[in-house]
Protein backbone atom coordinates (compact mmCIF):
# COMPACT_ATOMS: atom_id res chain seq x y z
CA UNK A 1 0.00 0.00 0.00
CA UNK A 2 1.00 3.55 -0.75
CA UNK A 3 1.03 6.32 1.71
CA UNK A 4 0.62 9.49 0.80
CA UNK A 5 0.26 12.98 1.86
CA UNK A 6 -0.32 16.57 0.53
CA UNK A 7 2.94 19.19 1.14
CA UNK A 8 4.86 21.86 0.63
CA UNK A 9 1.99 23.80 0.86
CA UNK A 10 3.83 26.85 2.43
CA UNK A 11 3.84 30.00 0.39
CA UNK A 12 6.86 32.69 1.12
CA UNK A 13 6.94 32.75 5.14
CA UNK A 14 4.01 31.07 5.96
CA UNK A 15 4.09 27.70 6.74
CA UNK A 16 1.78 24.47 6.77
CA UNK A 17 2.18 21.12 8.05
CA UNK A 18 5.27 19.78 8.92
CA UNK A 19 7.05 18.73 5.74
CA UNK A 20 9.89 16.98 7.23
CA UNK A 21 8.57 15.17 9.21
CA UNK A 22 5.43 13.58 6.86
CA UNK A 23 8.90 12.99 4.67
CA UNK A 24 9.92 10.27 7.05
CA UNK A 25 6.63 8.85 7.13
CA UNK A 26 4.92 8.49 3.94
CA UNK A 27 5.81 6.14 0.49
CA UNK A 28 3.98 9.46 -1.78
CA UNK A 29 4.69 13.45 -1.66
CA UNK A 30 1.81 15.29 -3.57
CA UNK A 31 3.52 18.51 -3.81
CA UNK A 32 1.86 21.83 -4.27
CA UNK A 33 3.09 23.71 -7.34
CA UNK A 34 2.59 27.22 -6.63
CA UNK A 35 -0.84 28.13 -7.53
CA UNK A 36 -2.81 26.85 -4.53
CA UNK A 37 -0.24 27.02 -2.46
CA UNK A 38 3.84 26.58 -2.25
CA UNK A 39 6.71 28.39 -3.85
CA UNK A 40 9.82 27.63 -5.75
CA UNK A 41 12.15 27.71 -2.52
CA UNK A 42 9.45 25.39 -0.74
CA UNK A 43 9.09 22.99 -3.94
CA UNK A 44 12.91 22.83 -4.06
CA UNK A 45 13.03 22.30 -0.41
CA UNK A 46 10.23 19.58 -0.49
CA UNK A 47 11.65 17.59 -3.55
CA UNK A 48 15.02 17.69 -2.08
CA UNK A 49 14.06 15.72 0.92
CA UNK A 50 11.75 13.37 -0.66
CA UNK A 51 14.72 12.68 -3.21
CA UNK A 52 16.37 12.12 -0.14
CA UNK A 53 14.26 9.40 1.66
CA UNK A 54 13.45 7.83 -1.57
CA UNK A 55 9.79 9.21 -1.31
CA UNK A 56 8.00 9.53 -4.90
CA UNK A 57 6.73 13.22 -5.94
CA UNK A 58 3.69 13.82 -7.37
CA UNK A 59 2.51 17.19 -8.92
CA UNK A 60 -0.72 18.49 -6.83
CA UNK A 61 -1.63 20.54 -9.47
CA UNK A 62 -4.70 23.29 -8.33
CA UNK A 63 -6.57 26.28 -9.32
CA UNK A 64 -4.84 29.50 -9.31
CA UNK A 65 -6.03 30.66 -6.43
CA UNK A 66 -3.41 31.51 -3.61
CA UNK A 67 -5.93 32.99 -1.38
CA UNK A 68 -8.64 30.54 -1.07
CA UNK A 69 -5.95 28.19 -1.06
CA UNK A 70 -7.46 26.39 -4.24
CA UNK A 71 -10.64 25.73 -2.12
CA UNK A 72 -13.07 27.60 -4.22
CA UNK A 73 -14.16 26.40 -7.75
CA UNK A 74 -13.51 28.29 -10.77
CA UNK A 75 -15.62 28.23 -14.02
CA UNK A 76 -12.05 27.34 -16.36
CA UNK A 77 -12.31 27.93 -20.12
CA UNK A 78 -10.53 23.72 -20.96
CA UNK A 79 -7.45 25.25 -22.42
CA UNK A 80 -6.76 27.56 -20.25
CA UNK A 81 -7.09 24.96 -17.21
CA UNK A 82 -5.21 22.57 -19.42
CA UNK A 83 -2.37 24.73 -19.62
CA UNK A 84 -2.48 25.79 -16.22
CA UNK A 85 -1.97 22.19 -15.32
CA UNK A 86 0.69 21.60 -18.06
CA UNK A 87 2.49 24.73 -16.12
CA UNK A 88 2.53 23.18 -12.83
CA UNK A 89 4.14 20.02 -13.92
CA UNK A 90 6.64 21.43 -15.14
CA UNK A 91 7.41 23.59 -12.69
CA UNK A 92 7.60 20.95 -10.28
CA UNK A 93 9.72 18.59 -12.27
CA UNK A 94 12.34 21.21 -12.82
CA UNK A 95 12.78 20.77 -9.05
CA UNK A 96 12.83 17.48 -9.05
CA UNK A 97 15.43 17.35 -11.94
CA UNK A 98 17.70 18.99 -9.72
CA UNK A 99 17.94 15.86 -7.79
CA UNK A 100 17.88 13.12 -9.99
CA UNK A 101 14.06 12.17 -9.73
CA UNK A 102 11.37 13.04 -11.42
CA UNK A 103 7.31 13.90 -11.21
CA UNK A 104 6.18 10.54 -10.98
CA UNK A 105 2.40 10.91 -11.03
CA UNK A 106 -0.38 13.70 -10.84
CA UNK A 107 -3.00 14.24 -8.37
CA UNK A 108 -5.49 17.45 -8.29
CA UNK A 109 -6.14 19.45 -4.98
CA UNK A 110 -9.39 20.81 -3.74
CA UNK A 111 -12.00 22.15 -5.51
CA UNK A 112 -10.15 20.71 -8.42
CA UNK A 113 -9.85 17.36 -7.09
CA UNK A 114 -14.24 17.42 -6.56
CA UNK A 115 -14.72 19.25 -9.91
CA UNK A 116 -12.93 16.89 -11.90
CA UNK A 117 -14.98 13.68 -9.77
CA UNK A 118 -17.74 15.22 -11.71
CA UNK A 119 -17.06 17.67 -14.26
CA UNK A 120 -16.48 16.01 -17.57
CA UNK A 121 -14.99 19.30 -18.76
CA UNK A 122 -12.42 20.17 -16.48
CA UNK A 123 -11.40 16.53 -15.86
CA UNK A 124 -11.36 16.22 -19.70
CA UNK A 125 -8.76 19.03 -19.61
CA UNK A 126 -6.90 17.49 -16.42
CA UNK A 127 -6.42 14.46 -18.93
CA UNK A 128 -5.50 16.32 -21.81
CA UNK A 129 -2.54 18.04 -19.58
CA UNK A 130 -1.22 14.73 -18.79
CA UNK A 131 -1.56 13.40 -22.01
CA UNK A 132 0.32 15.72 -23.68
CA UNK A 133 3.19 15.90 -21.20
CA UNK A 134 3.43 12.49 -20.32
CA UNK A 135 0.80 9.70 -21.85
CA UNK A 136 2.71 7.01 -19.20
CA UNK A 137 2.17 9.79 -15.87
CA UNK A 138 -0.22 7.93 -13.43
CA UNK A 139 -3.35 10.10 -12.33
CA UNK A 140 -4.02 9.47 -8.47
CA UNK A 141 -7.92 10.31 -7.89
CA UNK A 142 -10.94 9.10 -6.22
CA UNK A 143 -12.32 5.73 -7.87
CA UNK A 144 -15.05 5.97 -10.16
CA UNK A 145 -14.81 9.65 -10.67
CA UNK A 146 -15.13 11.11 -13.90
CA UNK A 147 -11.49 11.86 -14.28
CA UNK A 148 -10.48 8.45 -13.11
CA UNK A 149 -12.89 7.28 -16.21
CA UNK A 150 -11.66 9.62 -18.72
CA UNK A 151 -7.79 8.82 -17.92
CA UNK A 152 -8.80 4.73 -18.10
CA UNK A 153 -10.28 5.74 -22.02
CA UNK A 154 -7.49 7.93 -22.57
CA UNK A 155 -4.71 4.96 -22.10
CA UNK A 156 -3.34 6.61 -18.70
CA UNK A 157 -2.36 4.45 -15.77
CA UNK A 158 -4.85 5.52 -13.14
CA UNK A 159 -4.16 4.91 -9.15
CA UNK A 160 -7.42 4.30 -6.92
CA UNK A 161 -6.80 6.39 -3.54
CA UNK A 162 -8.88 6.79 -0.26
CA UNK A 163 -8.79 9.52 2.78
CA UNK A 164 -8.23 8.34 5.88
CA UNK A 165 -8.79 11.47 7.54
CA UNK A 166 -11.75 12.19 5.82
CA UNK A 167 -15.75 11.30 6.24
CA UNK A 168 -16.97 9.71 3.50
CA UNK A 169 -20.89 9.88 2.27
CA UNK A 170 -22.91 6.81 0.90
CA UNK A 171 -22.30 7.09 -2.80
CA UNK A 172 -18.52 7.23 -2.08
CA UNK A 173 -18.07 10.73 -2.91
CA UNK A 174 -16.19 12.63 0.42
CA UNK A 175 -18.64 14.75 3.12
CA UNK A 176 -17.91 18.23 1.90
CA UNK A 177 -15.18 20.39 3.61
CA UNK A 178 -17.22 22.83 5.88
CA UNK A 179 -19.88 20.42 7.10
CA UNK A 180 -19.08 18.90 10.55
CA UNK A 181 -17.13 16.31 10.78
CA UNK A 182 -15.84 16.24 7.18
CA UNK A 183 -12.33 16.50 8.56
CA UNK A 184 -11.74 13.19 11.08
CA UNK A 185 -8.93 14.62 13.20
CA UNK A 186 -8.07 12.13 16.07
CA UNK A 187 -5.39 9.93 15.19
CA UNK A 188 -6.48 6.16 16.39
CA UNK A 189 -9.78 6.83 14.76
CA UNK A 190 -7.81 7.62 11.22
CA UNK A 191 -5.54 4.79 11.80
CA UNK A 192 -7.87 2.53 11.97
CA UNK A 193 -10.02 3.33 9.07
CA UNK A 194 -6.63 3.10 7.41
CA UNK A 195 -6.28 -0.34 8.33
CA UNK A 196 -9.78 -1.34 6.98
CA UNK A 197 -9.28 0.59 3.81
CA UNK A 198 -5.79 -1.29 3.64
CA UNK A 199 -7.00 -5.13 4.82
CA UNK A 200 -10.82 -5.04 4.45
CA UNK A 201 -11.02 -2.75 1.49
CA UNK A 202 -14.14 -1.38 3.01
CA UNK A 203 -14.48 2.47 4.32
CA UNK A 204 -17.75 3.42 6.28
CA UNK A 205 -19.77 6.02 5.56
CA UNK A 206 -21.28 8.51 7.84
CA UNK A 207 -24.45 6.87 8.09
CA UNK A 208 -22.86 3.22 8.85
CA UNK A 209 -22.72 2.67 5.30
CA UNK A 210 -19.83 0.01 4.26
CA UNK A 211 -18.52 1.04 0.90
CA UNK A 212 -16.03 -1.07 -1.05
CA UNK A 213 -12.71 0.74 -1.32
CA UNK A 214 -10.13 -0.92 -3.23
CA UNK A 215 -7.77 1.34 -3.45
CA UNK A 216 -3.63 1.36 -3.66
CA UNK A 217 -3.34 4.34 -1.84
CA UNK A 218 -4.21 6.26 1.19
CA UNK A 219 -3.89 9.81 1.52
CA UNK A 220 -3.59 11.57 4.99
CA UNK A 221 -3.85 15.22 4.95
CA UNK A 222 -0.74 17.28 5.81
CA UNK A 223 -2.51 20.64 6.97
CA UNK A 224 -4.70 18.73 9.00
CA UNK A 225 -4.32 19.32 12.58
CA UNK A 226 -2.31 16.70 14.58
CA UNK A 227 -1.11 15.29 11.00
CA UNK A 228 1.94 14.20 11.87
CA UNK A 229 0.74 11.96 15.02
CA UNK A 230 -1.81 10.57 12.72
CA UNK A 231 0.61 9.83 10.15
CA UNK A 232 2.70 8.02 12.67
CA UNK A 233 0.18 5.96 13.76
CA UNK A 234 -0.99 5.30 10.05
CA UNK A 235 2.23 3.99 9.39
CA UNK A 236 3.03 2.24 12.54
CA UNK A 237 -0.43 0.20 12.68
CA UNK A 238 -0.56 -0.86 8.95
CA UNK A 239 2.77 -2.79 9.36
CA UNK A 240 1.36 -3.96 12.34
CA UNK A 241 -1.45 -5.55 10.17
CA UNK A 242 1.26 -7.04 7.74
CA UNK A 243 0.66 -4.20 5.20
CA UNK A 244 4.24 -3.43 3.49
CA UNK A 245 4.60 0.41 2.29
CA UNK A 246 6.06 1.17 -0.88
CA UNK A 247 5.13 3.83 -3.54
CA UNK A 248 2.58 2.95 -6.26
CA UNK A 249 4.93 4.67 -8.99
Amino acid sequence: MDLNADLGEGFGIWRLGDDEALLSLVTSANVACGFHGGDPSTMRRVCEGAARRGVAVGAQVGYRDLAGFGRRHIAYDFAELRDEVIYQLGALNAFCRLFGTRVRYLKPHGALYHATSTDESQAAAVVAAVTGYDPELPVLCLPGSTLAQLAVGAGLPVVAEAFADRAYLPNGALVPRGTPGAVISDPEQVAERAVRMAVERVVVAVDGTVIPCSVDSICVHGDTPGAVSAAELVRATLIDAGVSLAPFA
